[in-house]
């Protein structure tokens, strides 16, 4: 082992890079191990558990380990009555000003959980490039066409809460969103 300009590395400095490199390995083989003890538990997860819930979302193109886990944990844990609530949690429904002869919409609320918020937006532009014919994306094609921008963001948001219901549906009741597609179980 050599610097940049060609010298050689002083003793303990090379004993401290094999040091860090161990370190490494070890963290590696640690993440493997965590990871793997995950896959088996989610392998023999219940129906209708919360691991049940995350392999159920798993098996959807575009929806990942992670992304399934902070959904039920942070939401899909709950039961909901009907669509509005499941935006409502989410924080993505609209927030209508009345007053007088003023009527004019404010945007989405932003009142429910913030991280799930997050997770539900980064999923709906997952969820236009894993699942493209599917008929949210289709949906989506259809709204915003080649429009950039506001418009785009806006769409996406709206998206997003169509996604969240079409899940907690598929969760609930076991429907696939329409034209989804379903990858091979964990």
């Amino acid at each position: 082992m050599r610097t940049g300009d060609g010298r050689v590395l002083p003793p303990r400095l090379k004993e401290e890079i094999i040091r860090e490199y161990e370190r490494l390995c070890l963290v590696d083989k640690q993440l493997r191990a965590l990871e793997a003890k995950s896959t088996a538990e989610l392998r023999v997860a219940a129906p209708g558990s919360a691991a049940g819930k995350i392999r159920q979302l798993i098996n959807l193109r575009s929806i990942g380990v992670v992304g399934a886990q902070e959904l039920v944990n942070e939401v899909f844990y709950r039961s909901f009555a009907n669509r509005r609530q499941v935006g409502s949690c989410f924080g993505l429904t609209g927030t209508p000003y009345n007053s007088g002869n003023s009527c004019r919409e404010q945007g989405i609320s932003k009142a429910g959980n913030r991280r799930a918020r997050k997770v539900a937006i980064q999923l709906a532009w997952l969820w236009r490039r894993h699942q493209p014919d599917s008929e949210l994306s289709r949906w989506f094609r259809a709204r915003v066409g080649n429009q950039k921008g506001r418009i785009r963001r806006i769409a996406i948001v709206a998206l997003a809460r169509k996604l969240m219901v079409a899940l907690w549906r598929f969760l609930t009741t076991g429907l696939v969103p329409s034209g989804a597609v379903l990858r091979s179980s964990i």
